[in-house]
C-alpha cells in the first residue's frame, strides 16, 4: 500500500494548504457554516489524495468542485429534512441571498452551475476551469455565460447587482 502513494504525499503535501483553502472556500459559500464545509473540504482532499496522479495538473479547480458538489447534496438532504417544517425566518440578508443564490445554482444545468461556481465563486482562471471540467476554454465561457444568465433569470437582474 504504501507504494501506491510513494512520491504522491509530498507533491500533495505541498500544495494542501492552498487545495484545503479552494475546498473550505467552495463549501463555505454555499453553506454558510463552518464545520459543514470543513466536512467537505476534507472529504474533497481525501479524494483529491486518492486520485492525486490523474487530479495533480488541475488540483485546486478539481477539489473546489468536488467541494462545492459535496456542499450542494448537504444542502439537497437538509432540504429534504425539512420537507414540511414552517420556513426559519431569517433576519440575517446574507443568509437569505446565499438561499437564494443556492436555490438558483441548483436549478442550473450541471455544466452551467459547475461553470459558475469554479469561474465566478472559486474565482479560478478559465484555463484551469476547462481542465476541471475536460473541455475547451470556449466551452467554459459559454457555460459560464449561460448559467449567469440562468441566474439572472432566476433571481433577477437588481439581485445580481446588489450583490
Amino acid at each position: 500500500m504504501v507504494g501506491r502513494y510513494e512520491g504522491v504525499t509530498a507533491s500533495f503535501t505541498q500544495q494542501f494548504e492552498e487545495l484545503y483553502g479552494a475546498a473550505y472556500r467552495a463549501a463555505f459559500i454555499l453553506l454558510g457554516d463552518r464545520a459543514d464545509a470543513e466536512d467537505c473540504a476534507q472529504e474533497a482532499l481525501a479524494r483529491a489524495l486518492v486520485r492525486w496522479r490523474k487530479v495533480e495538473g488541475y488540483a485546486v479547480a478539481w477539489v473546489a468542485k468536488v467541494s462545492s458538489n459535496l456542499a450542494l447534496d448537504r444542502l439537497r438532504r437538509a432540504a429534504r429534512h425539512r420537507t414540511g417544517e414552517a420556513p426559519r425566518p431569517s433576519s440575517d440578508l446574507m443568509r437569505e441571498r446565499r438561499f437564494d443564490l443556492v436555490g438558483a445554482l441548483r436549478l442550473l444545468p450541471d455544466r452551467q452551475r459547475e461553470a459558475v461556481v469554479l469561474r465566478y465563486v472559486m474565482d479560478l482562471p478559465e484555463a484551469e476551469v476547462a481542465d476541471a471540467m475536460g473541455c475547451a476554454i470556449g466551452t467554459v465561457k459559454s457555460a459560464a455565460s449561460r448559467g449567469l444568465d440562468g441566474l439572472r433569470a432566476h433571481l433577477g437582474e437588481t439581485w445580481m447587482l446588489e450583490a
